[in-house]
């Protein structure tokens, strides 16, 4: 945590850059935090894909997440859409976090492990 006199001190307002991004200061144009959070997420990963059916906050419909895939956000979203494809369902991408309408484990098991995937069942 930066210190009081940290926080404090430097530019309090200008507008010559424009728009700045409120945790590097840099202008929005030069601003590399999303970048940088994207190469982290991946870096944290082990390498397993780890499929898990999911109900709690959804109102006891079920969902199918896939997490731990090593893949930036645009290719995470064009992957999620092969899958949804081959399951003939819906779903979305969030925080790194493929989410597939229904129990469609099996069929997303056995479609990661012909791309190349360590996969795993997670959860009872």
């Amino acid at each position: 945590m930066p210190s009081l006199r940290d926080q404090l001190g430097g530019l309090v307002y200008s507008t010559d850059q424009g728009d700045t991004c409120p945790t590097c200061r840099e202008p929005l144009d030069k601003c590399r935090c999303k970048e940088l959070s994207e190469q982290q997420r991946i870096a944290a990963l082990d390498g397993i894909v780890r499929i898990r059916r999911e109900t709690s906050g959804r109102k006891g419909k079920g969902v199918t997440t896939l997490t731990g895939i090593p893949l930036p956000e645009n290719e995470l979203t064009t992957l999620a859409k092969r899958l949804k494809k081959r399951c003939g369902t819906g779903g979305a991408v969030k925080n790194g976090v493929i989410e597939i309408q229904g129990d469609q484990r099996e069929i997303l098991k056995q479609a990661l492990t012909d791309l190349g995937y360590t996969v795993k069942l997670a959860g009872g």
